[in-house]
């Protein structure tokens, strides 16, 4: 039986168009079941017969405090978590999501070209990308760098683009252990666009993060 992916997708903020892209996308990366829902009260129900729980391009409060709770709990007891750009725009006001995600999103410049640098290639969500990679997104800053707290897979090159503000030190993926439980996390900043969902290298970044933060062969 294959393991299972609930996609988790609720705005209430800003609501990124690519989102059914994304969805279709993930569907076909194949390797596990992927169950999609918009409703906060699936979060509400035990979540440990899933691998991991993705929040893609979810925004602002998409969480009732029961689900808070049992997220919570999940991932205490070593559940897997991935969040796919806008989930970094998520649960401003629940703290205990800040320090799983590990950053909160404060602003991005214009949707432009630029450059990730691999830091990491020997992660599952980097091993398959270029040392340094073309790619378009709106290079999302943070209000603080995570590093030191996780462990950093790709940043940005701030020089390769206009109006970026975390200067040299602006991570854009990276994983960490959550609670005494092993809890897996990961979290991209790229996927703003439709286009993205398309593209082979992005897809291997992706589908490399989730098969970790779910422990799933890669």
């Amino acid at each position: 039986m294959a393991a299972r992916l609930l996609l988790y997708t609720r705005t209430t903020d800003y609501r990124h168009d690519s989102i059914p892209d994304a969805v279709a996308a993930v569907r076909t990366l194949g390797g596990f079941a992927v169950e999609h829902t918009e409703d906060p009260a699936e979060l509400e129900k035990p979540l440990d017969g899933y691998a991991a729980v993705v929040f893609l391009s979810t925004s602002g409060e998409v969480l009732t405090p029961a689900g808070r709770e049992r997220l919570a709990r999940y991932m205490d007891s070593g559940g897997g978590f991935a969040g796919v750009h806008a989930a970094a725009c998520t649960e401003y006001g629940w703290r205990y999501y800040g320090d799983l995600l590990g950053a909160r999103f404060v602003r991005h410049p214009a949707f432009q070209p630029g450059r990730a640098v691999v830091e990491d290639p020997g992660h599952p969500a980097t091993r398959r990308l270029p040392a340094v990679w073309d790619f378009t997104d709106e290079w999302y800053d943070f209000d603080a760098s995570p590093r030191g707290r996780v462990r950093v897979l790709l940043s940005a090159d701030e020089t390769s683009y206009e109006g970026g503000g975390m200067g040299a030190d602006h991570p854009l993926a990276w994983c960490h252990e959550q609670g005494a439980g092993g809890g897996r996390v990961f979290y991209t900043a790229l996927g703003h666009a439709a286009e993205a969902y398309r593209d082979p290298s992005f897809l291997a970044h992706l589908d490399g993060g989730l098969r970790w933060a779910g422990r799933l062969p890669s």
